[in-house]
């Protein structure tokens, strides 16, 4: 297709299946992402959401299925791996490389616009739809609001996981697209960003396929939703219609397959009950004569045989409702001192000294910017990093249990959302009397989101959490607050 050629911007996929080992991720399905797409891709982990995303950005080939692309897409994966010698000059150059390139065919355009105007109004176009002059100063604004590394010398392989990221959704973000397709974006952005990217959603000219956990976003920005739980299903009306239509649907897909669990455990018990009969029950009375009992023996076995076969012939056609959240109780004593830090520091990632004392069943929030200290503060309370100065110490023998913001394995086979859900319930089966989450909502499902938010008020243990997430901030404003880099206590 020649560059200078106006397109209608879409990415449509037909029958996609993916098989990963022996299972099906995503089977038969049919979407499509056009110009005007405010699409939200939701799901339980592991439902295929990131694989539908890299499939339809073509990295990665569907095992059946076909997909077709036309004009611009603007890419960013959940991970980013350093990249050898690459810095943020080479995620920086890539974006604007498009831009580069329109300005350079207009200069060569002009030379012969007398001769081939066309060619001219066609390259003026493209570098105009481009917005191609500011390309450079769209990422360094969206660098600097998403808190990003801006030394463009600076080696990728030397920024944190959360770093790169905010690089490469500041290269996205700021260069110009027909469609943006983005997996988790809000993972790794403070307040700020949030809200840089919502308004910079808003305002995007072309279609947007986001996949996320957050809420707010969600309600901000989706209007339509496709649902991967079980089969996959789209709602329109957004966030609302989305959350109402699901409803709905889970509540007959529940009773439906309660139906179906009863009648297989009829049909089973009926089973039990022709195979007794064929032990015992046919037998007749003493002193009856042989031959009767050889005249009931095969209609017994034929009952049997008959209910055998319809038990084989019914099908449990949906799979069991999703797991919910497992809180196993706690014994952790309200009111009894469990955590006291005393004017804790860190050199160059905890400047300002920080004490807390906390009991059992105390709330505690902890806000403030990127690189303000947050991660670092609980990194302490857990007893994973020890403080330049100050003290922790933990009281009556408390059990601690520390979910940290990346602790994701690139060897193992579960998505990033199912490492996550996993390691956190492994945390809550240990019954921890303090419970420290940074950033919790960070790649799990809004679903999961919701029923551990739902869980906190009731927990017995001590709960420390450290988010950017706008409708969990909300969800606990009336929790005390310690902000780092700023206010202290409310």
């Amino acid at each position: 297709m020649n560059i200078l050629e106006k397109t209608t911007a879409h990415v449509r996929a037909e029958a996609v299946r993916v098989v990963r080992g022996d299972r099906v991720v995503l089977d038969n399905l049919s979407v499509t992402v056009s110009a005007k797409s405010r699409l939200a891709v939701v799901g339980q982990n592991g439902s295929g959401k990131t694989t539908l995303l890299r499939v339809l950005a073509g990295l990665t080939e569907p095992d059946q299925g076909t997909v077709h692309r036309a004009g611009t897409l603007g890419v960013a994966e959940q991970e980013l791996e350093p990249g050898g010698d690459a810095t943020v000059a080479t995620l920086v150059a890539d974006a604007i490389r498009p831009a580069q390139r329109a300005l350079e065919m207009l200069d060569a355009a002009l030379e012969t616009v007398e001769s081939a105007p066309e060619t001219y109004a066609l390259a003026l176009d493209l570098a105009t739809r481009l917005d191609a002059w500011d390309a450079e100063r769209r990422v360094d604004v969206a660098l600097e609001a998403l808190g990003a590394c801006t030394d463009r010398n600076r080696r990728l392989a030397t920024l944190s996981v959360g770093q790169r990221y905010r690089v490469r959704l500041a290269c996205v973000l700021g260069a110009v697209y027909d469609l943006l397709l983005l997996d988790e974006p809000t993972n790794h952005l403070d307040a700020a960003g949030l809200a840089f990217l919502t308004e910079r959603l808003r305002q995007h000219d072309g279609g947007v396929l986001v996949v996320t956990h957050d809420r707010a976003l969600l309600n901000d920005v989706a209007e339509e939703f496709l649902d991967l739980d079980d089969e996959p299903r789209l709602y329109a009306g957004g966030y609302a219609g989305w959350q109402e239509g699901r409803a709905r649907d889970r509540e007959r897909k529940q009773q439906v397959y309660d139906a179906q669990q009863a009648e297989h455990r009829r049909l089973a018990g009926a089973v039990d009950e022709a195979r007794g009969r064929l032990t015992t029950g046919w037998r007749p009375d003493k002193g009856t004569g042989k031959h009767k009992r050889q005249t009931r023996a095969p209609g017994v076995v034929q009952a049997l045989r008959r209910r055998q076969e319809a038990l084989a012939a019914h099908r449990v056609t949906l799979p069991p409702p999703p797991r919910p959240l497992r809180w196993p109780p706690s014994d952790t004593r309200a009111g009894a001192p469990l955590l006291d830090a005393q004017d804790v520091t860190v050199t160059g990632r905890l400047s300002e000294p920080v004490s807390v004392r906390l009991e059992g069943g105390d709330r505690l929030l902890v806000t403030g910017p990127n690189g303000a200290g947050k991660s670092t503060l609980l990194s302490v309370l857990a007893g994973v990093l020890t403080p330049s100065s100050g003290t922790v110490r933990r009281l009556g023998d408390a059990r601690v249990g520390y979910l940290a913001q990346e602790e994701l394995s690139a060897a193992a086979r579960l998505s990033p959302g199912q490492q996550r859900r996993r390691h956190l319930e492994e945390i809550l089966a240990a019954r921890p009397d303090v419970l420290i989450l940074d950033e919790p909502t960070n790649h799990l499902s809004a679903t999961l989101v919701d029923e551990l938010t739902a869980a906190l008020p009731s927990a017995a243990a001590t709960v420390i959490i450290a988010t950017h997430d706008r409708r969990m901030l909300s969800d606990l404003e009336r929790w005390p607050v310690l902000r780092i880099g700023g206010v202290i206590f409310r």
